[in-house]
């Protein structure tokens, strides 16, 4: 199955996305701005998910709330 965003467009491995909403990030006292760029994805063996880094750290974002930029 491939991992796609919320628009339905496939995802690869290094695709830069955006989040479309405001994102709390669990664990860290910072929030994800909408249509901030994510560059260098790392795609993840659940479909649904992607990893990313933000900062020094890495995170794992639904791909629900992201689109490809």
């Amino acid at each position: 199955m491939d991992t796609t965003d919320s628009n339905g467009n496939i995802l690869a491995n290094g695709d830069a996305v955006m989040p479309i909403k405001d994102l709390k990030v669990k664990g860290m006292s910072m929030t994800l701005k909408r249509g901030t760029v994510l560059k260098g994805i790392r795609l993840t063996d659940d479909p649904n998910a992607v990893e990313c880094k933000v900062g020094k750290s890495y995170i794992v974002l639904k791909t629900s709330f992201l689109k490809k930029k």
